[in-house]
């Protein structure tokens, strides 16, 4: 039985990264699929690349890596301004040629949603926050995709839906950040309520989800050096 193990959001947090492939490969993991949002963050964009890059995993653009690629620096948000300038060419290059989505046997693979890498799938963004969506909302987002299993990442919240006609969208979560807060489309904050790092296996059809334990405080501590407070925070706790 092939066992995938389905990594998102890793966000430039490689002890965090490393932690998960060694639990992956022990729980008989062969298989391994990423779905972007890879490097931006205050940690290890360049190592983070580096490993990745010598696995040659099928990995997606995540938004990030979207952003990371098309904006001038000035006008980039904190995180993907101190990632950019810490990526070289060949990190850049290899950004390049990922695509928005893939579909591998039969499993669609997207960041977002299949129509945008910013729109949450099993999340609505309402002014109160954050909350499930609905049914219906994710029947929507998927449109006329008719794979059994679509696997999105980008809002960090590890969960699964199944559909009333038995197809699936499943967030595994991600492994490198577990709270943070944004403004768009409103504002809002995502608190996983601890550190561990989320992935998920995927076999035989089925979604296992897996919190795994890492060394959280070294992650913090470089989230704090490199005057990321807010970063710092999540990673230490998975609060804000």
């Amino acid at each position: 039985m092939i066992r995938i193990a389905v990594l998102s959001d890793i966000h430039g947090n490689l002890p965090a990264l490393e932690a998960v492939v060694r639990d992956a490969a022990d729980r008989g993991c062969t298989w391994f699929w990423n779905l972007g949002d890879i490097v931006s963050g205050p940690l290890w964009p360049a190592e983070t690349a580096d490993f990745l890059m010598a696995r040659g995993w099928p990995t997606i653009a995540g938004n990030h890596e979207r952003q990371l690629l098309t904006l001038n620096p000035e006008r980039m948000g904190a995180s993907d301004a101190f990632t950019r300038y810490r990526l070289a060419g060949r990190h850049l290059r290899w950004m390049t040629q990922l695509p928005a989505e893939l579909t591998l046997d039969g499993v669609h693979l997207c960041h977002g949603s299949p129509r945008s890498d910013v729109e949450h799938f099993l999340e609505t963004v309402e002014p109160a926050g954050l909350r499930r969506a609905t049914a219906e909302e994710v029947t929507e987002r998927l449109g006329d995709r008719r794979e059994r299993v679509t696997l999105c990442g980008h809002s960090h919240i590890a969960g699964e839906m199944q559909l009333d006609d038995g197809r699936v969208v499943a967030n595994p979560g991600s492994v490198g950040l577990q709270a943070f807060d944004d403004d768009q489309p409103l504002p809002y904050r995502v608190e996983n309520g601890d550190p561990h790092a989320r992935y998920a296996i995927l076999a035989e059809g089925a979604v296992e989800r897996h919190a795994v334990p890492y060394d959280h405080r070294r992650a913090a501590a470089k989230a704090e050096r490199e005057g990321f407070a807010m970063w710092a925070a999540g990673l230490e706790t998975g609060l804000l």
